[in-house]
């Protein structure tokens, strides 16, 4: 591990150490902090698994770089997202959410029970854990599968139609939000937008299916490097997409 993760890591445990306990979460999840790189995918419901609590982040701040730079990295994770777990452990406190019982992709299934706090940092939380997982260095970029690739041209007419179909969801969200790849009930891929912190799996979302692929089209995403060129920065992330992943997430998908 290298010393950036290695502080990050550090940073990780003392900021949100106590969100994590406050949250209630049993001694079986707590091992998954050991992992700076876990890939490991819980099928529920066909949906990515997604803890209570902050996950240290998969790489370090530089590795996106030039994409995106280290400085918004160590900000959006450590300030940004990092106040979303932590607010989300004390709505879930407050509004008596069993988190031992409970997945958080169930809970956001049902959000519109629960309190405007709940929604804005159970999405945010979500959003973000989702978010960076979805991203590798541009070095390391890779392709779609064939087989990916096929359903995305079945879906889209071509992978070309597909990216321009999905910039301009990121691009013309208006305000913040968020820009997504879902799969939906009957398993077609599905291209569309959400606002502030709300993502496809919530009950209140026009949107909904399965996230494969989300983009943070925030300000706070990019604004150091991009300032207000947000067609900028979403055309340079496209080559930090981690296609592995994706195709991890389509299959999980599938599992029902």
């Amino acid at each position: 591990m290298d010393t950036s993760n290695k502080k990050n890591r550090r940073e990780f445990l003392k900021t949100t150490g106590k969100a994590g306990l406050a949250a209630g979460l049993s001694a079986t999840v707590l091992p998954v902090l050991a992992s700076v790189q876990t890939k490991q995918f819980i099928a529920s419901g066909g949906a990515e698994d997604v803890l209570y609590i902050q996950r240290p982040l998969p790489y370090a701040f530089k590795t996106l770089e030039p994409v995106i730079d280290a400085m918004t990295m160590e900000i959006h994770y450590m300030k940004h997202a990092a106040a979303y777990a932590n607010n989300l452990a004390d709505a879930v406190k407050a509004e008596g959410v069993d988190t031992e019982k409970e997945q958080l992709r169930f809970l956001l299934g049902r959000i519109s029970k629960f309190s405007a706090k709940m929604r804005n940092n159970g999405g945010g939380h979500y959003n973000h854990e989702f978010f960076w997982k979805g991203m590798t260095s541009p070095v390391d970029s890779n392709s779609p599968s064939p087989d990916l690739l096929k359903v995305i041209t079945r879906d889209f007419g071509s992978f070309e139609a597909f990216k321009t179909q999905f910039s301009d969801a990121a691009k013309n969200r208006f305000g913040s939000g968020w820009a997504w790849l879902v799969k939906t009930a009957d398993k077609k891929l599905v291209v569309g937008s959400t606002p502030n912190q709300d993502n496809p799996l919530m009950d209140v979302s026009d949107l909904k299916g399965i996230p494969l692929l989300g983009l943070d089209v925030w300000e706070h995403a990019y604004y150091l490097k991009y300032q207000n060129r947000r067609p900028d920065y979403i055309n340079a992330w496209w080559s930090t997409v981690n296609w592995k992943i994706i195709q991890q997430r389509y299959e999980i998908a599938d599992m029902k």
